[in-house]
């Protein structure tokens, strides 16, 4: 994941890097005689390290315009914690300023995807962000009526 825009510049130039070479590499096996067949196994790997790095772009692209997916159950917190920082225009530094924490933490906690992270703390980070985290439940399964026919 691509969490500032350093990163994401970088990315950008490798995405063209890459495209050149990887043109330049299938240009080679099939001057060596290679078919199409042959060539797309031994360039699949680049092709997919490729697609990856443009799919980060994209998604650092979607995070920065304030294109958020759903959480079900909390999944993608730690990527939503970490757009949201990136569409506020905060550096990690300036969030652990505005947490009273030492930067190191917000990059190592990034880094990590904010494995363990309590509920005290991503409420202390919304604040940081000026975001409201609003859910609604949605249940599933048996009513408790069900249940209790059912036992």
């Amino acid at each position: 994941m691509i969490r500032n825009e350093a990163e994401y510049k970088e990315a950008v130039e490798r995405i063209k890097e890459e495209k050149e070479r990887l043109a330049m590499h299938k240009l080679a096996l099939k001057e060596e005689g290679l078919d199409s067949e042959q060539i797309k196994r031994l360039t699949d790997p680049i092709a997919s390290f490729h697609e990856q790095l443009v799919d980060d772009v994209r998604s650092y692209e979607r995070l920065s315009r304030g294109e958020f997916e759903a959480l079900k159950n909390l999944h993608g917190l730690a990527r939503m914690l970490v757009g949201l920082r990136i569409y506020r225009g905060l550096s990690q530094r300036q969030l652990a300023e505005r947490l009273g924490i030492d930067p190191s933490q917000i990059s190592r906690d990034e880094r990590n995807e904010y494995h363990n992270i309590s509920v005290g703390r991503v409420s202390r980070i919304l604040d940081a962000l000026g975001v409201d985290l609003i859910s609604t439940l949605n249940l599933t399964g048996h009513s408790p009526d069900e249940n209790k026919r059912a036992a």
